[in-house]
């Protein structure tokens, strides 16, 4: 591959070497069923590698386990041991298996499908699928005959729970609970997560079953404790890996400016990673290496395999049909031929979303390329041990998005390669999301008071009586005639109110999004993207909850423009260290979508549009730090420059905020004034995008030294003479990226660092 496009310095900014590990193996425990090991012999594994015996031997044992060691390490075979020997010997239990992604569900149930296939022993399990995919008549085959069920969250939460009696017979044998992948369950997805598994484990209990939970996780920080925090109980963990792995080669890469093209406010612009990882992959399968490259979006997938294909057309155009996308939102039979195409070979290159990063298991692998750092380093490592599967050497590349936290990266390498992951943020008790869960509980099975006490939701369930929606008794909380709580519950955060998104012209729903997000994606005149699919908004109806849109290919995209205003409505923590105050605080954030831009696909501002939608609201927690009006004229700053100094400094936070908490920059949002009326100073807000909170901001606050640090940095070294996407403009910003003063950001990050200390 050659080094760089138009010349000058390289974009390879590090390279770093990982030698490659042996295998520590060990013998199975005597409690193994013979028919488990035979079918184990016959795939070739003869003796499995020391975690997976240790894993095994809790989980056989009665004891919650969660096994965290790096992608490729069998930890599949860690669970598929312990469920298969107690399904082989007793024919009344059951298990339960828990994905967050469909393409992992299908993936396991076929490996373990393939391994139990013509042997008498395992004729009974009858494993089978339960998701938004599968056919009524499977759904009844599932509930009826099959004894170990492959589902997700969604569908335990719509599906099993609010029917529990339709399934007794699977709840009462149930032995096993696996959760795989389990540091996907983050945030609000993850609250939201583990308020359901603990009301399957209070119905399991019902019906007289107590299973083990046998979790399996990428490397995370403290596995035991975020699992815990999942299913309210001690749970053992497993994260010395004793799999072997071959050399890997890590480059980090930063695309050139573009000094023909400007941006908003006429900043420079980067080669997009999108563009970069396409002629990188097209590079990458003419020399014959199969290659999997990760983008952050549906809409990237495919524009990234398209073009990579016209690539492709002019070098090698026999290779060709060997590019493919994969993404969801496909139909399933599209994604389990793409997924055998992946196995087998026939595919050489696939751009796809994370829907690929998660578990299956795709071997031979000899190139992974991250378009954009996905998020966490957790799931950098995750995407990046999908090359080199098999113990072969191979090479992986990080392409930087035109974004604050990927310039840190791939100018601070060590806070990527030399970092330890991060724990995942999970807060089952945010009010917000555990009263809705309440309900769905109640109406499940009557809630006692004990059961309160423990989830410590004493006040959630005082207020729902107050509200008529539960009735006290004395024997515990009953739902009230005519509540029908779980469609309301948006596990995988969206607000429960859902926007059909439907093609005018046919008639075709193209899917829905929560009304929130709806005035930011889905207003008039937004372009949105379906299966590489074009359309384009003819309006939005929020009262009749419909979005009516028509194919179109514009030459620009859309991103929304708002007004925010942040209300302090109690302090939680609080230290003034000088001239400048840090606090976390509940606030109120009242925002309204007032307009949008359309962008050239170069990054060129093409105009702005006004908008009229209503005002929402949302009562939020936010990681605060202000500034005394003397440290900033004392700092060289005059008043005038204190606008796009604190707003500057805000977009760079928010931007390097995923480098110490797992989440994304679009999971918060902040806010910064030169005179902020309930602080009476200078002040900068940033905050969780969610009801109650989602744990990101208070991790702020509590890393505010190592996060503030990384945000000075960021600024500081970047390139660009006056802000560029790549440090302090931001593609959310409500207000077009104006007023932004970038040495002035600096100076307001050195007075905060300083009073740290």
């Amino acid at each position: 591959m050659q080094a760089g496009a138009g010349g000058g310095e390289s974009p390879v900014t590090h390279v770093r070497e990982i030698g490659s590990r042996g295998a520590d193996l060990a013998d199975w425990p005597d409690w193994v069923a013979p028919a488990v090991r035979e079918t184990l012999a016959e795939r070739g594994i003869e003796r499995p590698w020391r975690h997976q015996v240790i894993a095994a031997d809790h989980a056989h044992a009665g004891r919650h386990v969660v096994i965290c060691t790096g992608t490729a390490s069998g930890k599949s075979l860690a669970y598929q041991v312990p469920v298969l020997t107690d399904l082989a010997s007793n024919p009344r239990a059951t298990a339960l298996y828990l994905s967050p992604t469909k393409a992992l569900g299908t993936d396991q149930l076929r490996s373990v499908t393939a391994m139990i296939d013509g042997r008498a022993d395992f004729a009974t399990i009858a494993p089978t699928m339960y998701d938004g995919d599968t056919s009524h008549e499977m759904r009844r085959w599932a509930r009826t005959d099959s004894r170990w069920v492959f589902t997700n969250p969604d569908m335990l939460h719509m599906g099993l729970l609010p029917g529990h009696a339709r399934w007794s017979r699977l709840l009462r044998g149930l032995r096993y609970i696996v959760v795989d992948e389990c540091h996907h369950y983050r945030g609000v997805f993850g609250s939201n997560t583990a308020l359901v598994l603990r009301r399957l484990l209070r119905v399991a209990a019902r019906y007289g079953a107590h299973p083990v939970v046998i979790a399996a996780s990428a490397t995370t920080a403290n596995p035991g404790a975020a699992v815990n925090r999942l299913i309210g109980a001690e749970c053992q963990a497993v994260t010395d890996d004793g799999s072997p792995h071959g050399a890997r080669t890590v480059a980090l890469w930063e695309p050139p400016l573009m000094p023909e093209v400007t941006g908003e406010n006429g900043a420079p612009v980067r080669r997009s990673a999108g563009a970069e990882a396409a002629r990188m992959m097209a590079d990458l399968v003419v020399e014959g290496a199969r290659t999997l490259t990760f983008v952050r979006s549906r809409h990237a997938a495919e524009t990234t395999a398209l073009r990579c294909r016209g690539l492709l057309e002019e070098s090698a155009p026999e290779l060709v049909p060997r590019v493919a996308a994969y993404r969801a939102g496909y139909l399933a039979e599209d994604r389990r031929a793409l997924e055998r195409g992946l196995a087998d070979g026939d595919l050489l290159g696939v751009a796809t979303t994370n829907a690929l990063e998660l578990g299956v298991d795709i071997a031979g692998l000899d190139a992974v390329v991250v378009a954009g750092f996905p998020g966490t380093v957790a799931s950098f490592w995750q995407q990046a041990g999908r090359s080199g599967r098999r113990g072969q050497g191979s090479l992986v590349l990080l392409v930087a998005r035109d974004d604050p936290l990927d310039t840190y990266l791939v100018h601070h390498p060590e806070a990527l390669l030399d970092r330890t992951v991060e724990a995942t943020i999970t807060d089952p008790r945010n009010p917000y999301v555990l009263a809705p869960h309440m309900l769905c509980a109640a109406m499940e099975l009557p809630l006692t008071r004990e059961e309160v006490d423990a989830l410590g939701a004493s006040d959630v369930i005082e207020r729902l009586v107050d509200e008529g929606l539960l009735r006290a008794r004395p024997a515990g909380f009953f739902i009230a005639p005519g509540v029908e709580p779980h469609g309301g519950v948006g596990i995988r955060g969206g607000s429960g109110t859902e926007v059909l998104i439907v093609v005018e012209e046919t008639g075709q729903l193209l899917g829905t999004v929560d009304t929130v997000r709806a005035m930011s994606t889905v207003h008039e005149g937004a372009v949105h993207i379906h299966r590489g699919q074009s359309y384009v908004v003819d309006s939005l109806d929020l009262s009749e909850g419909v979005a009516l849109v028509h194919a179109e290919e514009p030459d620009w995209t859309t991103s929304a423009r708002d007004v925010t205003e942040v209300s302090v409505t109690g302090v939680l923590d609080t230290a003034t260290l000088g001239a400048v105050t840090m606090s976390f605080v509940e606030v109120e954030v009242t925002q309204q979508v007032v307009g949008y831009l359309r962008t050239l696909r170069t990054g060129e501002v093409l105009d702005a549009v006004e908008l009229e939608l209503p005002a929402t609201t949302l009562e939020t927690r936010a990681a605060l730090y202000t500034i005394t009006e003397d440290a900033l004229l004392a700092a060289g700053l005059e008043e005038e420059r204190w606008p796009g100094s604190l707003h500057a400094a805000e977009h760079a936070a928010i931007g390097l905020l995923p480098l110490v908490a797992s989440c994304d920059r679009w999971d918060i949002g902040g806010l910064s004034t030169a005179l902020h009326a309930d602080t009476g100073l200078p002040s900068v807000f940033v905050y969780d995008g969610y009801d109650g909170g989602a744990g990101f901001a208070e991790r702020g606050h509590a890393m505010m030294r190592e996060w503030l640090s990384a945000t000075r940095s960021a600024v500081a070294a970047c390139e660009c003479e006056r802000g560029c996407p790549s440090c302090v403009q931001s593609p959310k910003c409500g207000n077009g990226n104006d007023p932004l003063d970038k040495a002035g950001a600096v100076v307001v990050l050195d007075l905060v660092l300083a009073a740290l200390g």
